[in-house]
C-alpha cells in the first residue's frame, strides 16, 4: 500500500512514475502485477477528452494482452486491415468544371484519380493482421481502470512535479498538489509534498518536466511540415470503406488485380497523394474517421471547415464539419535523449524519444519500453539498490536497444513525410511509379511488415516471469 505520512516526512514507494499517459499507466500495471509498489503522478486533474494518437500496432496488442486488456480493446477499437494509396491530378484551383446536377464546381482531375496499389497485414503479423485504431482517451481509460483494480490509490491526479534530487538512498521528488480529500476547505489549497522512491521514471511526454529538472540532454530536429487533422463521421456509404470508394462525379473504374483491397469492408486506411500534399484517412470506432492533411510550411488552415475544404479539393470526398469532434493543427519534430538512464532515473516513451506522429508509432514505442524495462526494474528493487541504473549492464543494453528502435521509427516517419509533401511534374511521377511498383509486387508484404512495426521486436516478446509473492 502507498505510504501516507505527514508532509514533513513525505510519502514513499518503490517506483515513482511521473506521467499518467498510456506509457506510464502500462508500466505501473506491469510492475504492480510483479508485486512492485509503483505509483503514478499525473499533472492533469481529469483524463484528456481528445486524442491525437489512435494507432496500436500488433506489438502494442502484445502489451495489452500482458495486462489482460487485449480482448476489451479489440471490442472497443476499429481494426485497420488494409492500406491503399491513391493519386490524383492537378489542383482544383487550375482545373474546375461546373456540375450541372448540383449547381456546384468540382475538380475535373478527380475523374482520373486511381489506385496506386494496396497492402494487407495478413503476412506481416498473421495472429493479429491489423493495426487497431483506438483513441488515446479510451486507451487511457482502460489502463486506468485496470490499475485501479490492482491498486486503487496508485494513480494520483493533480500532482505537478516541481523538484527532484538523486540522493544516496534513492530519488527525492517534490510535487505541488491541489488534490482535495474532502475533509476540510484548506485541503484544496496547493501544497508541496516530498516523495521518496528507489527508482524514478519519467513518462511525462515530449515536454518532460522530469527530463528538464534532471538536466538530461537531448538532440532536437524540427521539420517544415505542418498538418491539420480532425475526427468526423465517416462519409462512406454502409458496407464499404471510404478507402476504395470513388470521387464524386466519377465512374468507378475496373481495378486491375492486386490494386485494391477487398470490397465490402470498413477497415481500410487511405493515402491520397497529389500536387498539393497528402491527405490521409483512418477508420475510428463508432462509424467515425480521422482525416489528416498536409498544410505546407506556412499554414493558415485551423478549423473543421478548413479541413473539409482541403479534403474536398484534394480527394473529391465530402466530409461534414458539423460532425467534427476534434480538430488540431500540428507541426513535426524529433527529439531524442542522449541517455535514457541517469542515476536512479529512467526516461521512457515520448520523454525519451519524441518522433513524428505521421505513422502513428509513438504509443507502441513507449509500450515496448515498458515491456522491456519492467522485469529489469523489478530486479533493481528486489536485488540491487547499490548502483546507478546506467552502471547495470542489462538496463544499459535495454536502453540502447530502445533508443535504436526509436531512431528507426523516426526514419520511417520521416520517409512518410517526404512521400506526402507537395510534388508535381517529374518528382511526382517518379514517386508514384516507385509506390506503384512496390505495392504491386511482393515487396508490399515487406512494406506492410514495416508499417505493422514487425521490426520493433525479435519474434514475440518474452513471456513474463511469475509475479513476486
Amino acid at each position: 500500500m502507498l505510504t501516507d505520512a505527514a508532509d514533513s516526512l513525505g510519502r514513499s514507494c518503490e517506483v515513482l512514475i511521473v506521467g499518467g499517459g498510456p506509457t506510464g499507466l502500462l508500466l505501473a500495471i506491469l510492475l504492480r502485477q510483479r508485486g512492485v509498489e509503483a505509483v503514478v503522478l499525473e499533472r492533469r486533474q481529469r483524463p484528456g477528452a481528445h486524442s491525437r494518437a489512435i494507432g496500436l500496432h500488433p506489438p502494442a496488442l502484445d502489451a495489452l494482452q500482458a495486462v489482460g486488456l487485449e480482448e476489451i480493446a479489440l471490442a472497443r477499437g476499429a481494426r485497420i486491415a488494409h492500406g491503399t494509396a491513391r493519386r490524383h491530378g492537378s489542383s482544383t484551383s487550375h482545373h474546375r468544371e461546373h456540375d450541372q446536377d448540383r449547381g456546384q464546381y468540382r475538380g475535373r482531375e478527380h475523374e482520373h484519380e486511381h489506385s496506386l496499389g494496396w497492402l494487407s497485414f495478413e503476412r506481416s503479423w498473421p495472429a493479429r493482421p491489423f493495426v487497431l485504431s483506438l483513441p488515446q482517451s479510451l486507451t487511457e481509460e482502460l489502463l486506468a481502470s485496470r490499475l485501479a483494480e490492482l491498486a486503487p490509490d496508485a494513480l494520483r491526479r493533480g500532482e505537478d512535479v516541481v523538484g527532484l534530487e538523486d540522493a544516496p538512498t534513492g530519488m527525492r521528488v517534490w510535487t505541488r498538489s491541489s488534490r482535495s480529500d474532502g475533509t476540510d476547505a484548506t485541503a484544496a489549497r496547493p501544497r508541496v509534498t516530498r516523495w521518496h522512491a528507489s527508482v524514478l521514471v519519467g513518462a511525462d511526454g515530449s515536454h518532460s518536466t522530469v527530463r528538464a529538472l534532471a538536466g538530461v540532454e537531448t538532440a532536437l530536429r524540427t521539420y517544415p511540415d505542418t498538418y491539420l487533422m480532425g475526427d468526423v463521421a465517416d462519409p462512406a456509404p454502409p458496407g464499404r470503406s471510404e478507402g476504395h470508394g470513388h470521387s464524386e462525379g466519377s465512374a468507378r473504374p475496373a481495378a486491375p488485380p492486386g490494386t485494391g483491397p477487398p470490397v465490402g469492408t470498413s477497415s481500410t486506411a487511405t493515402i491520397h497523394l497529389g500536387p498539393d500534399g497528402v491527405v490521409e484517412s483512418f477508420p475510428l470506432p463508432d462509424g467515425r474517421r480521422r482525416w489528416v492533411a498536409h498544410t505546407g510550411t506556412a499554414p493558415s488552415a485551423s478549423s473543421a471547415e478548413d479541413l473539409a475544404a482541403l479534403v474536398r479539393a484534394r480527394t473529391g470526398q465530402r466530409i461534414d464539419p458539423s460532425t467534427c469532434s476534434m480538430v488540431s493543427a500540428f507541426t513535426v519534430r524529433r527529439r531524442t535523449v542522449r541517455t535514457m538512464l541517469s542515476g536512479r532515473l529512467v526516461l521512457i516513451g515520448d520523454a525519451a524519444h519524441e518522433i513524428s506522429p505521421i505513422g502513428g508509432q509513438g504509443i507502441t514505442l513507449g509500450w515496448l519500453d515498458a515491456l522491456a524495462l519492467a522485469p529489469l526494474l523489478e530486479q533493481v528493487i528486489t536485488r540491487d539498490l547499490r548502483h546507478r541504473l546506467e552502471d547495470m549492464p542489462l538496463l544499459r543494453e535495454a536502453a540502447r536497444r530502445r533508443l535504436r528502435a526509436a531512431r528507426l521509427a523516426s526514419r520511417l516517419a520521416e520517409l512518410n513525410m517526404v512521400l506526402g509533401r507537395p510534388r508535381s511534374g517529374p518528382l511526382a511521377r517518379g514517386r508514384d511509379a516507385v509506390i506503384r511498383a512496390v505495392l504491386r509486387s511482393p515487396l508490399r508484404h515487406r512494406m506492410a511488415w514495416a508499417y505493422a512495426m514487425g521490426w520493433a521486436v525479435r519474434g514475440r516478446p518474452a513471456a513474463l516471469p511469475r509475479r513476486r509473492a
